[in-house]
């Protein structure tokens, strides 16, 4: 008689430490390895010091003696106000956007992209550390919408120079679309598209061409709009705006 077939074992999928708990939604995975290595994370009641250690879906996670369990995912718009960092805590003691979220009793929650301090707008919070990469991963080319005013009165050589782009310290800056919104008697608004998101990249894109940007707001991420929410005030998106956004870095070709 032949030999019995012995079932083939199959793997248990295994991801590092900090990443883990990142994808729990407890906190982001640069706040986890500064968790594990100051001794306060234990898998399976044991202290690990090593953000990289592998763990299983079925291990016990513990931070400061407390079980981490996931979380439900929260998805929310803020209005970021001009003067304010994108960033949890500032070294150098500047005021944060996590000041407008004061008294609302929220869990973790980390900014989907960034604004720069002087910029203002449309910006996007979760602790759903998946949906954010897909949002903010290169590849996908979600559009992001701004209105912005320069410091003087454009014409369709600036406009066409900003839509071929230029190369600065390396990196490709481009607008997908710019147009007119209106101008006054020395200073206009320009509605413009990207695509992709550099570094001040609007700001340096206007600089090669010797414009100064006074005010840079965003105002829609893919077909998400600011709409009518107030400066430094926030909202929960909906489950249809969740799905909308998710769906819009889905089969998007990589250029």
């Amino acid at each position: 008689m032949p030999a019995p077939i012995k079932p083939r074992s199959v793997p248990v999928p295994t991801f590092g430490l900090a990443r883990t708990l990142s994808k729990l939604g407890f906190c982001s995975r640069s706040q986890a390895e500064a968790l594990v290595l100051e001794k306060r994370v234990s898998v399976n009641r044991r202290i690990v010091t090593d953000p990289e250690q592998r763990v299983r879906a079925d291990d016990e996670l513990r931070v400061d003696g407390r079980q981490v369990a996931a979380r439900q995912h929260v998805y929310l718009m803020l209005n970021k106000p001009r003067g304010l960092v994108t960033t949890a805590a500032d070294e150098a003691g500047r005021d944060t956007v996590y000041r407008c979220f004061e008294g609302a009793a929220l869990p973790w929650l980390g900014p989907v992209g960034r604004l720069d301090k002087a910029s203002e707008g449309l910006l996007l919070f979760s602790n759903d550390t998946g949906w954010a990469a897909g949002l903010t991963d290169p590849a996908s080319h979600l559009d992001k919408t701004y209105h912005v005013q320069i410091d003087r009165l454009p014409d369709e050589a600036l406009l066409a120079a900003m839509r071929a782009g230029i190369v600065d310290k390396g990196e490709k800056l481009v607008a997908k679309r710019v147009d007119v919104l209106r101008s006054g008697e020395k200073h206009a608004w320009l509605e413009v598209v990207l695509d992709e998101g550099r570094n001040r990249h609007i700001r340096r894109l206007l600089e090669a061409h010797g414009v100064g940007t006074l005010r840079l707001m965003r105002v829609a991420i893919g077909t998400l709009q600011l709409g009518d929410t107030a400066k430094g005030r926030w909202r929960m998106l909906t489950e249809a705006e969740v799905a909308m956004l998710t769906v819009s870095t889905k089969g998007r070709p990589a250029r």
